[in-house]
């Protein structure tokens, strides 16, 4: 963001939520919060939570991904994540593929890491062969069985290191309208899998400006013929 007067100062997006949040009081900071995409009344820190690693056996980096899962040419990669509902007690698995955006929306029993297995890999299956390549996931505990993914549904999984949500951002981007849907508070042990690609398919057909406007149903059927037809132009 350029500033008058200021043509080569930029300020990067953590300070403007910071200003947003810690400066403006009364009815000027709910104006300016409800302005914001995920409109949250609180923001917490980005370094915040529990230093999960170490907690997750064989986990591979995400600093050893090859480079076109980087540069978002070949199509076939994720990014995946948990929304949780009411008390922690019930989850519900997201799903997005890196060069188009298109999600997917798993239900799960609950947020076990057996559930995770379960629910990522029927979600990932119903997807050809040529687009289950690879998951990247943060280090949930949920993911502590994720060999059995990779078995079940022949995806490589990588790991983001720890608190940096930025590494999944397409997944992170999109969680934050999927609760325009499944509000925080929600029990979703009671939304069904028919339900759940009710509300991907409406956010699957919204346009997106990065894309020149096609939405991501649009463009993965688009890279998809691309690869099948000529698997050479996208390595």
């Amino acid at each position: 963001m350029k500033l008058p007067g200021y043509e080569d100062t930029y300020m990067c997006r953590e300070t403007i939520y910071n200003a947003i949040y810690a400066l403006p009081v009364g009815e000027l900071k709910k104006e300016l919060i409800i302005c914001l995409r995920q409109g949250k009344s609180t923001r917490k820190p980005r370094a915040g939570g529990v230093d999960r690693r170490g907690q997750i056996p064989e986990m591979v980096s995400i600093h050893m991904r090859p480079p076109e899962i980087e540069n978002r040419v070949m199509p076939g990669h994720w990014e995946g994540d948990l929304i949780k509902g009411k008390m922690n007690a019930s989850a519900v698995g997201t799903l997005v593929e890196r060069t188009s955006d298109y999600l997917i929306l798993a239900r799960m029993r609950d947020a076990t890491a057996t559930s995770a297995v379960e629910g990522f890999s029927a979600a990932l299956n119903r997807m050809p062969l040529e687009l289950r390549k690879s998951m990247t996931y943060d280090q949930g505990r949920e993911m502590v069985k994720h060999a059995e993914i990779t078995q079940r549904a022949g995806v490589a999984i990588y790991f983001c290191d720890p608190h940096s949500p930025w590494q999944r951002g397409s997944n992170e981007n999109i969680n934050g309208l999927i609760r325009q849907y499944l509000p925080k508070g929600t029990d979703l042990s009671g939304v069904t899998q028919e339900e759940l690609d009710a509300i991907a398919y409406q956010l699957n057909i919204r346009p997106r400006q990065r894309f020149n406007y096609d939405c991501p149903i649009e463009v993965i059927s688009k890279v998809f013929k691309e690869q099948t037809e000529n698997p050479a132009s996208t390595h």
